[in-house]
């Protein structure tokens, strides 16, 4: 779950999760002041955590006097909080997850050539991702490439999936309405000191 922007604190029962690719190093992005955060990432886990953490999706609203802006009237403070993906699985990739077909190739480079299967067509099941590789007169060489384009390939999809996930993240802060919230919290106040008083008396003069 993404909470953000303005200080804002776990709930009860979660822990903040690292930042993903693009992400400001650490679990959360600091906020101008000390102690506050302009963003956290916080997951949350147990067997009600479905039900906690809709409780407090959507805008959030905490009234409450600033401690920072003490000459101010205003006491309703705006936050988001929205589910949001941070971890991309990685696809892993196995030769045994390849399909290679010989096929014949045309073009230059000798009546050998024309005639043998050496070109080279991979399918990556798992993807769905096809490679033809016809650069060399070798069946085996152009298999290589084919494996390491595919590879390179996978790879790169990866990582365009996991700048996706991250410009989501970041879109959530611009989804922030001030007003109607979801819900409304009023922070405790500091406890005072609760030793008693002694009355003292005064003299009459």
């Amino acid at each position: 779950m993404r909470l953000g922007p303005g200080p804002a604190a776990a709930p009860p029962g979660s822990r903040r999760h690292p930042a993903g690719p693009g992400d400001p190093p650490g679990p959360h992005c600091s906020g101008d002041r000390p102690g506050t955060y302009r963003s956290v990432l916080i997951r949350i886990a147990g067997d009600a955590a479905e039900a906690f953490a809709a409780s407090w999706t959507g805008t959030l609203c905490w009234q409450a006097p600033s401690p920072y802006r003490a000459g101010t009237g205003r006491k309703n403070w705006y936050v988001i909080a929205q589910p949001c993906q941070v971890d991309i699985p990685r696809t892993t990739f196995t030769e045994a997850d390849v399909d290679i077909v010989g096929c014949r190739t045309g073009g230059p480079g000798g009546q050998h050539r024309n005639k043998a299967s050496t070109a080279v067509r991979a399918t990556h099941r798992p993807t769905g991702i096809v490679v033809v590789v016809d650069t060399e007169r070798q069946f085996s060489l152009n298999r290589r490439i084919a494996l390491r384009l595919l590879r390179e390939r996978i790879e790169h999809g990866d990582e365009v999936a996991e700048r996706a996930v991250t410009a989501a993240r970041r879109r959530i802060h611009d989804e922030l309405v001030r007003g109607n919230p979801t819900r409304v919290e009023h922070p405790e106040a500091p406890e005072q000191d609760q030793t008693p008083q002694v009355p003292t008396r005064r003299r009459r003069r």
